[in-house]
């Protein structure tokens, strides 16, 4: 009877695969867009500081951004990042989305397209594709990263801009929607637990 490490060889189990990694980022879309509802169309130029992106450039920066591991995992499906012209997209890509001017309802309709691309993107991976290795440029550490390890950071990197987000709705005088719901279920849990008591 072989082991339990030499079964989990033999038998390939994946916890968290391509359907976990579109539907956590759909929930991080979500609530990104809760924010950009939130927040009214005229504080949407507010810049936390003079160099920083306004309101509207991170929620166009946060839609758009997905393009760069499309264009990277799904148009070209490189495993070799060597050669890659990171500077050239952004500055191609991603920075004029940025510069131009939307209202409030365009940003919130580019939030929602574009998250819908990349999710079913990201739901249709094959495990083999997910587990490729990818060769990042000399000198770069680490030099390897899985594909999936990359396009879990379509998720992590979205989440740093919404935490700026939460901070500047703070700055506007909003408390953030997620901050409401968890003071929300904290008073429903001490309401049942004085209940229990009483």
């Amino acid at each position: 009877m072989p082991s339990a490490c030499k079964r989990a060889k033999l038998e390939r189990m994946t916890y968290y695969g391509s359907k976990e990694l579109a539907a956590s980022f759909r929930t991080v879309r979500n609530n990104t867009i809760t924010i950009a509802e939130e927040i009214s169309e005229d504080k949407y130029g507010f810049r936390a500081s003079p160099e920083s992106r306004s309101v509207a450039q991170t929620l166009v920066h946060m839609a758009v951004v997905t393009r760069l591991p499309q264009q990277i995992h799904f148009v070209e499906a490189r495993t070799d990042l060597n050669g890659f012209d990171f500077f050239g997209f952004f500055g191609g890509v991603i920075v004029p989305e940025e510069q131009k001017s939307r209202t409030k309802a365009e940003i919130i309709a580019i939030l929602k397209s574009e998250g819908d691309k990349i999710e079913a993107q990201l739901a249709g991976c094959s495990e083999d594709f997910l587990a490729q290795t990818i060769r990042f440029p000399e000198g770069m550490t680490p030099a390897t990263k899985t594909r999936f390890e990359m396009l879990l950071g379509v998720k992590e990197h979205e989440m740093h801009h919404r935490g700026q987000l939460m901070v500047i709705e703070r700055m506007l005088g909003i408390t953030p929607h997620l901050t409401r719901q968890m003071m929300e279920r904290m008073q429903s849990m001490q309401a049942a637990s004085a209940a229990q008591k009483g």
